[in-house]
């Protein structure tokens, strides 16, 4: 029986591999890493998205019960829209992918296109967070079938009400198999933006580069599939209610 269908709690421990006790930032001056140099080209690739209020908001809010209730200032709450309105940041994590056999696609919450881990396209979604939790979302990426991807964008998107990429401050952190972990942080002000490529994971004459994007669109993942030239075929797409 694979492995995904044994899936529970404590299997999420397990992928919490690599270095923890360091990280490297990919930022506008340092923008690539090498899988293959550090030796974490095999194995799971965990890849999380996390996000709070930016340090303006989390300020304001820093001294209106934190004594009482210290961990709630780290918890991601409503973020204040233009106006008095309240939106909810429902912040999605997702992957487009294309193999070396050519077949493409898209790993994401919505459509509930979740991927699979031990087959094509050996990718895996955890599952869709709609609330902020402090485990936020997870793609997982097999990299014993490195030989079988050839490119991978990473991007988040933000699936419905008011664009808040100028409101949250968002981090993608990949866990490799080996080696310090790599952040990328969402910190740039982009208030219309409503989806963002973070990063794009290429099999490179058999190496396996990490490449830092963070490039903000205004549309969705049909926007970003003309930026880089995917050519999938998109529709409109709705999540269950909860």
């Amino acid at each position: 029986m694979a492995f995904w269908n044994n899936w529970g709690r404590g299997a999420w421990r397990e992928f919490d591999s690599g270095d923890a006790s360091g990280a490297v930032a990919l930022t506008k001056r340092h923008q690539t890493i090498s899988l293959t140099k550090q030796g974490a080209a095999s194995g799971n690739l965990r890849i999380n998205l996390s996000w709070r209020m930016r340090t303006s908001d989390f300020n304001d809010r820093a001294g209106r019960g934190s004594l009482r209730h210290p961990l709630r200032m780290f918890k991601p709450e409503m973020v204040q829209a233009q106006g008095s309105a309240m939106v909810n940041v429902d912040l999605d994590l997702a992957c487009m992918y294309e193999l070396q056999s050519g077949a493409k696609g898209v790993v994401q919450p919505l459509g509930n296109f979740l991927g699979n881990l031990n087959e094509a396209p050996y990718v895996k979604l955890s599952g869709d967070d709609r609330f902020g939790s402090g485990s936020g979302e997870t793609i997982y990426i097999n990299m014993d079938h490195k030989d079988d991807i050839k490119r991978l964008l990473v991007f988040v998107y933000i699936y419905d009400g008011t664009p808040a990429f100028d409101r949250t401050h968002g981090m993608v952190t990949l866990y490799p198999s080996n080696g310090p972990r790599v952040e990328i942080e969402l910190h740039e002000r982009a208030p219309q933006a409503r989806s963002c490529a973070v990063v794009m994971i290429e099999n490179v004459k058999g190496e396996m580069l990490v490449r830092r994007e963070v490039k903000y669109v205004y549309g969705f993942q049909a926007e970003l599939d003309r930026l880089y030239g995917w050519g999938l075929q998109w529709g409109r797409g709705y999540k269950e209610k909860v």
